[in-house]
């Protein structure tokens, strides 16, 4: 069984994400995690757009037959992490950064956490 996690920001390009965590399901047992964090300020009820955005969210991940987690955190990394730990994750699918890519990168970071774990997909900004 796979447990599939796909980390998603409020940008709607996200769904290439979920539809490419869906891909990856190989039976129904599979689980599809999909998984937004928010920084502790950010406030969704305020905000129509970002309103919005989370509902798109959640309509793609229903729609892929995944559940969407949103979690409010000022350390991402943390709670990646305990998720993946939490749920058994033996996938993460994440995009593309713009950060510049060395050894203290977000995504290197994650990775060298996962080696072992789970497997790092990182997923093209044009796939």
């Amino acid at each position: 069984m796979n447990n599939i996690m796909v980390c998603v920001t409020k940008q709607k390009t996200c769904q290439r994400l979920i539809d490419y965590g869906k891909k990856l399901r190989e039976s129904d047992d599979d689980q599809l995690f999909v998984i937004h964090i928010a920084k502790s300020d950010d406030s969704f009820l305020d905000n129509s757009e970002e309103g919005e955005a989370l509902e798109f969210l959640y309509e793609k991940a229903r729609d892929a037959g995944a559940s969407l987690t949103v979690e409010k955190s000022d350390d991402v990394m943390k709670t990646l992490i305990d998720i993946v730990d939490k749920n058994g994750i033996t996938e993460v699918i994440t995009g593309q950064s713009g950060e510049k890519e060395d050894k203290d990168s977000f995504l290197n970071r994650l990775g060298e956490y996962l080696a072992g774990k789970a497997k790092l997909i990182v997923v093209p900004a044009h796939s």
